[in-house]
């Protein structure tokens, strides 16, 4: 006899003989994601910008103001960050990466006529050396073929006012895209809910919930930190006079999206420019100072209060989904990697939790509580 009552309906997770439809509901979704890659990128960008601001939209929705101004006023912070970085961090930055490439030459006098020396008196390799390159032509060369492929890629945007065209638009479907969202992702989200079938919707609005939180503390907390150190890297190495310095803690913080990364890489590549400018101890104690405050910030002030222990992502997966989307998908693929990682956890969490309460791994003819992942 059914005893099931209307409460027992609806239950907190999707029953285990469901997965499968489920997995297969996200199995053709990346199909078709793969299949439409080339035409995605200016929707992930929109959808991107819509996540992010979404928020700020909920808080001034929650003061009293109407959602489409709310809306307005994101953009309008969005449009002043970025024309902020393109008229003043941009043009220091390909300045600074321009002295980089001109140092190259310097670098690599430095490996071959002290680095190996060094390491041949006092090791048992003998014998080897650099060869000698003529960097003038090597440097000449390959700025001309980037020239080529440059002028190649506009040739082949301009070549045809189609191709013009179709570039300029995805350029302006970003905002569109992004306005849109930004205005209707809570109405966009209860109505996906609301074609779930009921006896889903409980289970599928506790994924959802998790799935936010740790792309949000990804998407949301992560870039903040990332902003935060690149500035203060930079702020740091500026004080201690390196050349290169918003360069340098430009890449810090870039690579600070894996835990620790951005440390290792920041202050290798900024200990070795500061030996190449200086030639004295001085000044890489100085450097080793401003990443160790730094570390110190990010560990006891940024990471607990920005991200908390909210990502769940262990470091080497971040590294394997930021290299796999960029493999299947390219630029859209690594915009994509980090949350459909995070939501694969989420999902993958709840499997394994149905499946340590199963016959097949209790054994027998009862079953257990499911356990905490």
């Amino acid at each position: 006899m059914n005893t099931s009552t209307p409460e027992s309906d609806s239950q907190p997770e999707i029953p285990i003989n469901r997965w499968p439809l489920v997995f297969a509901v996200f199995a053709g979704m990346g199909l078709v994601f793969y299949l439409l890659q080339p035409i995605l990128l200016p929707f992930v960008l929109g959808a991107l910008i819509g996540y992010l601001g979404d928020p700020l939209v909920d808080r001034v929705e929650e003061r009293g103001g109407s959602r489409t101004f709310g809306v307005v006023l994101v953009f309008l912070f969005f449009t002043a960050v970025s024309l902020l970085a393109m008229f003043f961090a941009v043009p220091v930055l390909l300045q600074q990466l321009d002295g980089l490439v001109g140092r190259i030459p310097l670098v690599y006098g430095w490996l071959r006529d002290v680095a190996v020396p060094w390491l041949q008196s006092r090791t048992l390799v003998t014998g080897a050396s650099l060869p000698q390159i003529d960097w003038s032509a090597e440097l000449l060369e390959n700025w001309q073929s980037l020239g080529k492929v440059t002028a190649s890629t506009v040739s082949s945007i301009t070549g045809s006012g189609l191709g013009l065209l179709l570039g300029l638009a995805n350029i302006a479907l970003v905002p569109v895209v992004a306005f849109y969202l930004m205005r209707d992702w809570d109405d966009i989200a209860a109505r996906i809910l609301r074609l779930m079938p009921k006896a889903w919707q409980a289970g599928t609005l506790q994924m959802a919930s998790e799935a936010d939180e740790v792309v949000g503390a990804f998407l949301r907390g992560q870039f903040i930190v990332m902003c935060a150190l690149g500035a203060l890297y930079s702020a740091g190495l500026w004080v201690v006079g390196l050349q290169l310095a918003l360069l340098l803690g430009f890449i810090a913080g870039l690579a600070s999206i894996v835990p620790y990364l951005g440390f290792i890489v920041g202050i290798t590549a900024s200990l070795a420019a500061a030996w190449l400018q200086f030639h004295e101890p001085l000044p890489l104690v100085y450097v080793a100072l401003v990443f160790g405050v730094g570390q110190l910030i990010e560990s006891m002030l940024l990471t607990p209060v920005l991200v908390g222990n909210r990502i769940g992502l262990h470091p080497v997966v971040v590294i394997f989904a930021l290299m796999a989307g960029g493999q299947l998908a390219g630029f859209v693929g690594v915009v994509v990697a980090l949350p459909v990682a995070a939501v694969i956890k989420v999902f993958v969490s709840h499997a394994l939790v149905h499946y340590r309460s199963s016959k097949i791994y209790v054994g027998g003819d009862h079953e257990s509580p499911g356990e905490d992942v």
